[in-house]
């Protein structure tokens, strides 16, 4: 017992880190990315089905929560300062330790193996589980394009086999007796998008940067367009739940801005990652902001917020002030932007288990580099199988659930390393350094537990059993494999 607990509390050196992430090696990642390109996957992660439906959510009181109404652009507002503080400190970390893995690795290097192991735990909630439902919500969007089109995918193509209810599944087709059901779409997108991955992080990030451009080039076009249609009188009341209306709305939205952490997973493809890391994740969130802000202002302009009470709101808004055309731009618009999470999801998530495994606490396998194209290519097709399973077959609804509370324990264990390496590390070359500490990281913290305590107990029982799981993983098998003392401290 004592050798596990000193185990869960041994860090990995900074050096280590540093070299295992430089090139040269059989294991070791192609470096070709540019700031602008981790600008694109920081906003190809960020602006996604969040922008096309949680403000709508929030500004009406979705899940029965307060509704913020108009100032529904406080509460976007309110998350990305929230988030920047963040932002700051996974700057700092990216700039000492430009390394693949994210907080997982930040937290290796700062509060030891066990926390690494949590975070890891964490970043599946964040990657993999969040990215099935952007792939089920994608297959939406893909069904009302083709309906526009003229053409009509079969419900039980659109719908999985635990998900489609009793009806469906009683007109559906059936196998030897077993019903044709299945989220084609879904579970087609993620295995093209494993196939391109695994050609090169230089042309997936080129296709990703298309997408990211168009995307933004879509929303400012409905930013404007809509702005022709506001009425100020639709602003009134602006707080109708007051304070607590701005808070309720924050606890909605915040799932838009989950996927900036995304641009640190491909740290080790950065060309300059101690200079560009940080760059990109605060440009992301700067842009993210200010389009986010733009959205909620013109859509509650349009109409009342009140009837907002939909799955595509920005849709309904058009539709209500009489410009139908408006509804295919905006699937299309949410079709690319969808695209583009998928795109960013599987760049990051078969990143962490790369580095994960070549840490040793999960199977070889997943550290296998591709000898031509030097992408973690079996690492990416066995996320893409699960991911795509997943979507396909099951309704992960009460998942998404642990997407946030996931993400909110990966902020909080970034901002508390990022103090301690401060106190343990002070003569570490720190290219940028969080402003005001201890005060932003400490703030990071606080603005994550207060909307954690916002979670339903259910989350709670649900992100329990997953931790417990995971930690009978790493006593029976991540332990016993572990490289940590096997490699000796380098």
């Amino acid at each position: 017992m004592s050798a596990l607990l000193k185990r869960l509390f041994q860090v990995k050196e900074i050096g280590r880190l540093r070299r295992e992430s430089e090139g040269g090696q059989s294991n070791s990642l192609k470096r070709t990315l540019k700031v602008r390109d981790l600008v694109g996957i920081g906003l190809g992660g960020v602006i996604g089905s969040g922008i096309f439906v949680t403000a709508g959510m929030a500004a009406v009181g979705g899940a029965g929560g307060l509704a913020a109404g108009p100032s529904v652009m406080l509460s976007f507002i309110l998350v990305a300062a929230a988030c920047m503080f963040c932002v700051l400190c996974y700057a700092e970390f990216s700039s000492i330790v430009p390394a693949a893995g994210s907080a997982y690795t930040y937290a290796y290097a700062s509060l030891g193996e066990g926390a690494a192991w949590f975070i890891g735990l964490n970043l599946v909630l964040e990657y993999a589980v969040a990215n099935a439902a952007v792939a089920i919500s994608w297959a939406g969007y893909l069904s009302a394009v083709c309906e526009g089109l003229g053409l009509h995918i079969p419900d039980y193509l659109l719908n999985g086999y635990f998900a489609a209810s009793p009806e469906l599944a009683a007109a559906a087709p059936k196998i030897l007796g077993i019903p044709l059901l299945i989220n084609l779409p879904a579970l087609l997108i993620n295995l093209v998008i494993a196939a391109i991955l695994i050609r090169g992080i230089r042309q997936s990030s080129t296709l990703n940067n298309f997408m990211v451009i168009f995307k933004i080039a879509v929303i400012l076009f409905l930013i404007c367009a809509g702005a022709c249609y506001v009425n100020p009188d639709n602003w009134q009341p602006f707080f109708p739940n007051g304070l607590a209306g701005v808070q309720a709305g924050a606890a909605i939205v915040f799932f838009s801005y989950i996927g900036f952490d995304s641009i640190t997973t491909v740290a080790e493809e950065a060309e300059n990652p101690n200079r560009d890391l940080p760059r990109g994740m605060i440009w992301t969130m700067i842009i993210a902001a200010v389009l986010y802000f733009g959205v909620a202002a013109v859509m509650t302009g349009m109409v009342s917020y009140t009837q907002l009470d939909t799955v595509k709101p920005m849709a309904t808004a058009f539709r209500l002030v009489n410009a139908p055309w408006a509804a295919m731009v905006i699937s299309v618009g949410a079709l690319a932007a969808m695209t583009a999470v998928l795109f960013v999801f599987l760049i990051g998530q078969p990143r962490i288990f790369f580095v994960m495994s070549r840490d040793g606490l999960l199977p070889e396998v997943f550290s296998k580099v591709h000898e031509k194209y030097r992408t973690p290519y079996m690492s990416t097709i066995i996320t893409a199988a699960a991911v795509a399973l997943a979507s396909g077959l099951l309704d992960i609804s009460a998942l998404v659930q642990l997407c946030n509370i996931g993400t909110f324990f990966i902020f909080i264990t970034v901002c508390v390393g990022v103090m301690i390496l401060r106190r343990t590390k002070p003569e570490l070359e720190r290219p940028f350094k969080t402003p005001f500490m201890p005060y932003v990281p400490i703030a990071g913290i606080l603005f994550s537990l207060f909307l954690c305590a916002g979670l339903s107990l259910q989350t709670w029982i649900n992100y329990a059993l997953w931790l417990l799981a995971g930690a009978l993983f790493y006593v029976f098998y991540s332990y016993k494999h572990s490289r940590i003392e096997a490699d000796g401290p380098q």
